[in-house]
């Protein structure tokens, strides 16, 4: 057996000792990482479950052939990608071998460059397949805020931080954040995980409400107090008693009522339309708002005492473009959750797919991931542009000029996810650090003589 010190990315196994090691010098001048085997019992000694390459074989060899090879590998994990190098005359039995699990066959005679494109395909499934394990045993072990609070990002472990320290507490609270982000989401966190969460969680939309009907839908009313008033109706800030009240866009509610809350808020109690009875409220205020309610006080279309006594605690929330190192995650998190509700499996997480996600600008944050995520398990995404989702095909040109194309995506991608971090991204192609500095030159892709220490 012949091989590198590091991991290996490649597993071959042939019988030729001659074309086994041709085999692998021209993989590791392809900048991959190969391990070679003689014998295809030695190769499962070295393959597990967390095996992050991928593995070639020929078919034709003495005592176990690659066929059961093969039946050997997928039986430790079904979705370690198997390559089968065929003879002319195994053509028939690596079609059959497809069928059977193998990721792809390559036909005698061949050019090595040929088998390493496949080999990189393939490298690059298994990547996701492992990565989607690991996040799916994150989100499987996870517990409590992690579950509600989805992300890696600095961020957002921040956010879950500071709604796992203020949760506890009676502070009101005041959620900044875009259209989509998720405001609803950190207000339910804050109520669940408080000594509140028996009680109701009541929300209201201020944005949605005619000015006409905001009161009475606020304080309640009692019968005749109005026209249309036949009988007593009890208001949101009295339903939610020992509870929390999520004012969702607070930054629309009228002036005049502003006022009015604010007294409700200091005084913890209120009054009925027609009523002159004072009624103590036992609830705690969560205030959402897509604006920066300190410079809309400041313009006199927020008032100032009121802004001053609802921001006793500031959560804001980053938007998705900003921390898109989360989105693979949450994308995953929300696919979990279609396939729950619309019982249907989720279709493989694909390269394609991943880039396009990252490569979104989100202007309906979270909202639109997951509207995403739904149609993605109902087998009903078309892509950004109704067009489908693109795959190397849709590069235009010679061959060669597409395939350019396509690994300049994939580099800029890589680099996106790193934050620049160039050691990140070779070490995530499987590629040396000279060739992405190659690869990157050649594409013309900024950053090629950055230090990524």
């Amino acid at each position: 057996m012949n091989g590198k010190s590091q991991k290996p990315d490649i597993l071959l196994v042939d019988d030729d000792d001659d074309l086994r090691h041709a085999l692998r010098q021209g993989l590791e001048l392809d900048d991959l990482a190969v391990t070679d085997f003689k014998r295809p019992a030695d190769a499962l000694d070295a393959i597990g479950r967390d095996f992050a390459g991928a593995v070639i074989s020929d078919i034709r060899m003495p005592g176990m052939d690659g066929m059961q090879f093969m039946a050997e590998v997928l039986e430790i994990d079904p979705a370690i990608p198997v390559i089968l190098v065929t003879g002319h005359g195994d053509i028939q039995i690596a079609v059959d071998a497809m069928r059977e699990g193998a990721y792809d066959f390559i036909p005698k005679p061949f050019r090595v460059q040929d088998l390493g494109a496949v080999s990189r395909r393939a490298l690059e499934k298994r990547r996701l397949v492992l990565e989607n394990r690991m996040l799916r045993s994150e989100l499987d072990s996870g517990s409590g805020i992690a579950e509600r609070i989805v992300g890696r990002s600095p961020a957002i472990a921040t956010l879950r931080s500071e709604i796992d320290l203020i949760a506890g507490t009676d502070a009101d609270v005041v959620v900044l954040g875009e259209t989509g982000a998720g405001k609803e989401v950190v207000a339910r966190a804050l109520h669940d995980f408080s000594a509140r969460a028996s009680g109701p969680f009541v929300a209201l939309n201020c944005a949605a409400l005619p000015p006409d009907i905001f009161e009475s839908e606020l304080f309640g009313h009692e019968a005749g107090a109005f026209t249309g008033a036949a009988r007593q109706r009890i208001g949101k800030l009295e339903h939610a008693n020992s509870g929390t009240v999520f004012l969702d866009e607070i930054e629309s509610m009228p002036l005049d009522l502003q006022a009015k809350l604010l007294r409700a808020i200091e005084d913890r109690s209120i009054e009925r339309l027609g009523s002159n009875k004072s009624i103590a409220l036992d609830v705690r205020f969560v205030a959402a708002t897509k604006s920066d309610l300190g410079r809309e006080a400041d313009a006199r279309r927020f008032r100032a005492d009121l802004f001053y006594r609802l921001n006793v605690v500031s959560l804001s929330i980053p938007p998705l473009r900003d921390r898109r190192e989360d989105i693979p995650l949450l994308f995953e998190h929300l696919a979990r959750q279609a396939r729950a509700r619309y019982r249907r499996e989720i279709p493989d997480f694909n390269p394609v797919l991943e880039r396009e996600l990252l490569d979104h600008s989100w202007p309906g944050n979270v909202r639109e991931l997951r509207n995403i995520a739904d149609r993605w398990v109902l087998g009903l995404w078309n892509g950004f542009n109704g067009g489908g989702t693109s795959s190397a095909e849709d590069f235009e040109g010679p061959l060669s000029e597409r395939m350019a194309a396509f690994e300049r995506a994939m580099i800029e991608r890589e680099i996106r996810k790193a934050g620049g971090k160039l050691k990140d991204v070779y070490a995530a192609l499987g590629i040396s650090r000279k060739g992405l500095y190659d690869k990157m030159q050649k594409h013309g892709i900024g950053g090629a003589d950055a230090d990524e220490d």
